[in-house]
């Protein structure tokens, strides 16, 4: 119990503990609040405890305090508003308007902070992508497009990262995630897809037979992994989880000999267009080529526990379309 605040009422005052979840009053303020004897007060609780009215482990506590030479039990709110309805004070009801009042309060400041941590993890996971990018640029010799495509990924995630604490604000439309599938993509027609791009790629000299071949069966695995469900309810409910999670799967898991990322990106947009959710309402890609060819050497380069934010960068990058 970390705070006393006070109630008063015509020429009524009582201190009570709170400790920003509810608030505590010892028997002896229970008897002065209702204008009860003690013997009263003692008996309803009881009953309220024998009937499993309300539980008594979570809302008694033992407390040391001063002047006393033992410890002093303490109720909650719970306790004190089931005694207050026995006693039918009216007392009791202007009580719970005040603590009602005292603890939504409480939970408006609560969410105040929570809404400033969220704001700071959301820098941080800007932070983290801005070093993904970093070591990216620091491991690969990167083309001139390449590196056009890694300032498109900051230059989307930041805004994105903006439009989240807009929308925290109220001051945006809700973000909203494409549950409604129209397309799901089962093992035979993305090979047959995998099979299409390898035959362009090689009329054009930039394949060999070894593009698209798998290793066993993993590349089916990847596949059942987005449609995962548990209990009945999809692990993977949004299309852009979906599509974030494929593109991810394929390029760190290596599931062919060669032409991974490329088969990654190929599928991650074969997925996205076939749900209808590729391009932008103005007809743009939410993603275009260059950045896409960055992403997917950002998914290949990053480390396994990264892939949290690899992600979420994903899924913000699909996002921005949508608002």
């Amino acid at each position: 119990m970390s705070e006393i605040i006070v109630f008063r009422e015509d020429r009524f005052e009582l201190n009570v503990n709170f400790d920003g979840e509810t608030v505590w009053l010892t028997q002896a303020d229970l008897v002065r609040l209702f204008d009860k004897d003690q013997s009263v007060i003692s008996r309803h609780i009881n009953n309220i405890f024998r009937d499993n009215e309300v539980d008594e482990k979570s809302n008694m506590q033992k407390m040391h305090i001063a002047n006393s030479d033992k410890p002093v039990k303490f109720y909650s709110l719970d306790i004190v508003l089931a005694v207050g309805y026995r006693t039918n004070s009216a007392k009791a009801i202007k009580f719970r308007q005040w603590a009602t009042k005292i603890l939504k309060s409480y939970m408006i400041q609560g969410y105040a902070l929570n809404k400033e941590r969220l704001q700071h993890q959301k820098l941080e996971e800007l932070t983290q992508t801005i070093q993904l990018i970093k070591q990216g640029l620091d491991n690969n010799t990167l083309s001139i497009a390449e590196a056009k495509g890694f300032v498109e990924i900051v230059s989307d995630y930041a805004r994105s990262w903006a439009l989240l604490q807009g929308y925290d604000e109220q001051s945006l439309d809700e973000v909203v995630q494409t549950k409604e599938q129209k397309f799901i993509l089962d093992y035979d027609e993305a090979k047959e897809a995998i099979a299409e791009l390898k035959k362009v790629l090689i009329a054009k000299g930039e394949a060999t037979e070894l593009f698209g071949r798998e290793k066993a069966d993993e590349f089916k695995g990847n596949l059942l992994n987005i449609y995962q469900s548990f209990g009945g309810e999809e692990l993977l409910p949004s299309v852009e989880q979906k599509a974030a999670n494929l593109l991810y799967y394929i390029i760190k898991g290596h599931p062919f000999n060669d032409g991974n990322k490329r088969i990654g990106a190929y599928l991650f947009v074969l997925f996205l267009h076939k749900n209808g959710i590729l391009h932008q309402p103005n007809g743009e890609p939410k993603i275009n080529d260059n950045a896409l060819a960055s992403l997917a050497l950002l998914v290949a380069t990053s480390a396994p526990e990264q892939k949290e934010i690899i992600i979420k960068l994903v899924m913000n990058m699909l996002y921005e379309g949508d608002l």
